[in-house]
């Protein structure tokens, strides 16, 4: 996996010998790692200047293509910054191009290196493309450098501290970087943060000028009115003086200020905290603040300096980037789900030798085969993906399993033991009730492991060990990709316990296999939204109550299925499971009833088909989500949902897709607000 080095100097003079060396040491004791191409950067023999050297293969190759290319190692810096590094292709294949550093420009003003993965990089390479950046590989790292570059253009005097928490902010993924900058970073300016609590008519202050030379009426005035006032310092301030003009940008439709909060600081990051709409003032610039107005004032206009003052923020620019060509972002994330779903295994699964690499878990994966029992905990549509992973888990470790959720087990003070080994699952990794349920395992000596979708979250902080998901950020509300992306990295985890057994080699190729097939099936799937949508408007408008059911493995995506439909169409949608069909839910059914039944071929195929006879004999009317071309769903009259066959321990995968196609139309099909439902918050932080 890929490897980071870098060597720093400062006030020790040292000769470029000595910094390479330095450098390609580093990279030969990070070879064990595995890796495909190497490359570094150093400065050049000119002031600002970079000289990079990039590679295919090992290191040796490296250390041989510099020495071809005879720098001048006698030069010598009495302060200089070297970063070097060992790639393991994921994005874009080993190539001298792909190879790290990546450059912000052909000047190398940015240098980057760059371990893991960038998940939200083609959002951020659409928004630098319309900036003017042209990008020369396929990684997703490239767009680190330029990102960098472009912040630094529109605000050239900021510390570069603070350009690279800028930097890190916009990143999504699991990663460790290095970034070197050749030119010098300069003080920063006064920046003014803003928030108001509706949206602002217009991204820009404008800046009145004074000019010089003969005085306009007006300006003559006003000097008069100065030397006047100056007379007497208790006279009454004429606020004419400064306040000339309306500040467009915080005014209502009625032409009424708004109400607003101004943040003043000489560094950005004590604004960040409060807004991340910010301003930036140049030399000169004089701001004056008015009841609930910004206004910006200059004594003369120079040569380059703009008429506006743009109030920024680059995260809306990429939401809308993101957003693409998708309505909403819950539409944009069930269709993302191929490529997610890559994502989590990217660099952990090899499908070719049949391995499993989750380098968050190496350290503890031998404690936790040895533990007495799994207990995962969980909320909401995490707890439904570690119910559709317990039989998977169960079969091949053999390790007893134990799925809660977090407030239940928080209620019962439910035992834990020193032995144990506690899972919490959770996208945001800020879930209260499961962060609460973390602490109380903590205290009691238990191992904890957590998967979460957000690098740097708490529940990430707080446990022993974890694995990141990698789907990338998720806007909307209810979770889709991250529900699909925790079930494969969960899946992965029990595949990593069960390499040391011998008896489950053939069925852990098996799954591998299907895994490598997911992506495709799940774009096959996806083929199917229109006839979903036309489906949902005829047979689910109007209705009040919607049943799904499901067996063994289906039954937790029947949960989440019906989790989803609550979730944003606000329908009453139940998840039953089949096999408790007869004991008291048959009584709803009827020929008016609204069911989906989930009929995918397993080893409980027979059984699960019991209750599909037992709904038809009773006047209703199922949906059946099956595989293609089951003769036991011919009929015609049988409305149906083909997906496609895979191993039965991931089937779950595939049929959840059309139940969130299905709660995404029964929304829009209302008008209701698909991404941002009421009632609800992406990340509950509250018990």
């Amino acid at each position: 996996m890929c490897g980071i080095f870098g060597y720093i100097n400062y006030l020790v003079e040292r000769d470029r010998q000595f910094i390479i060396d330095t450098l390609l040491n580093g990279l030969s004791r990070l070879e064990y790692r595995g890796y495909d191409s190497a490359g570094m950067a150093v400065d050049g023999d000119k002031k600002n200047e970079v000289q990079a050297f990039k590679e295919v293969g090992k290191v040796a190759k490296l250390r041989e293509l510099i020495a071809e290319s005879k720098p001048d190692m006698t030069k010598s810096f009495e302060s200089h910054a070297g970063i070097s590094h060992t790639r393991w292709a994921t994005h874009g294949t080993p190539t001298r191009q792909n190879c790290h550093p990546h450059r912000s420009d052909a000047t190398w003003e940015f240098a980057v290196v760059h371990n893991g993965i960038i998940t939200n990089y083609k959002e951020l390479k659409a928004l630098l493309e319309s900036k003017g950046f042209r990008f020369e590989t396929e990684t997703d790292t490239e767009c680190i450098a330029k990102l960098a570059k472009y912040l630094y253009d529109q605000h050239p005097d900021i510390e570069f501290t603070v350009l690279a928490k800028a930097v890190i902010k916009e990143l999504e993924g699991a990663f460790g970087l290095l970034l070197k900058l050749s030119l010098p970073a300069r003080v920063p300016p006064l920046v003014i943060g803003v928030r108001t609590s509706k949206k602002m008519k217009v991204d820009f202050v404008d800046v009145e000028f004074s000019e010089e030379g003969a005085l306009p009426a007006e300006q003559a005035s006003q000097n008069a009115a100065i030397k006047k006032s100056s007379a007497s310092l208790l006279a009454p301030p004429d606020k004419s003086l400064l306040h000339r003009s309306q500040s467009r940008a915080f005014l209502s439709d009625d032409g009424i200020p708004q109400p607003a909060e101004f943040f003043l600081s000489s560094d950005p990051s004590a604004i960040v905290e409060h807004t991340k709409k910010v301003l930036y003032l140049e030399d000169d610039d004089i701001a004056h603040i008015h009841e609930g107005q910004l206004n910006i004032h200059r004594l003369t206009k120079n040569d380059g300096t703009s008429n506006v003052r743009t109030i920024q923020t680059i995260e809306l620019e990429l939401q809308e980037i993101m957003k693409g060509k998708f309505d909403h972002f819950m539409q944009k994330e069930i269709f993302e789900q191929p490529e997610s779903i890559v994502n989590t295994m990217r660099g952990r699964l090899d499908t070719v030798n049949k391995k499993v690499t989750l380098g968050g878990l190496r350290q503890y994966i031998s404690t936790i085969r040895r533990c007495r029992r799994l207990i995962f905990i969980a909320c909401g549509t995490s707890y439904h993906s570690c119910m559709a992973v317990r039989g998977v888990f169960e079969e091949l470790t053999e390790i007893p399993i134990a799925v809660e959720l977090a407030s239940d087990f928080l209620d019962r003070q439910a035992p834990v033991f020193r032995d144990d080994t506690c899972v919490f699952v959770s996208q945001s990794g800020e879930t209260a009730d499961s962060l609460m349920a973390l602490r109380y395992c903590l205290e009691r000596g238990a191992l904890t492991v957590g998967v979460v979708n957000v690098v740097g979250s708490s529940i990430s902080l707080l446990t022993h060990c974890g694995v990141h998901i990698n789907a990338g950020p998720e806007i909307g509300v209810a979770s889709t990709k991250a529900y699909t992306s925790q079930f494969v990295a969960m899946v992965m985890f029990a595949l990593s316990l069960s390499e040391d057994r011998a008896s489950k080699h053939q069925r852990r190729e098996e799954i591998m296999e299907g895994l490598g097939k997911i992506s495709e099936q799940f774009r096959e799937i996806l083929k199917l939204n229109d006839s979903i949508k036309d489906m949902c408007a005829k047979f689910f408008k109007d209705q009040k109550s919607l049943l799904l059911l499901g067996r063994g493995a289906q039954f937790p995506t029947a949960l989440e299925g019906a989790l989803k439909i609550k979730e944003i169409s606000y329908l009453h949608c139940e998840a039953v499971m089949s096999g408790e069909l007869k004991h008291g839910v048959l009584a709803l059914v009827d020929e008016n009833l609204p069911i989906i039944m989930i009929l995918t071929r397993d080893n409980l195929f027979t059984k699960s088909l019991n209750a599909y006879q037992q709904v038809i004999a009773r006047g209703g009317r199922p949906i059946v989500i099956c595989n293609p071309d089951d003769p036991e769903f011919s009929a015609a009259q049988t409305e149906k949902i083909a997906v496609p066959k895979t191993v039965d321990c991931l089937q779950g995968l595939l049929n959840v897709i059309p139940l969130q196609l299905v709660s995404y139309w029964l929304a829009v099909g209302e008008g209701l607000n698909v991404d941002f439902p009421r009632n609800l918050a992406k990340s509950v932080t509250v018990e």
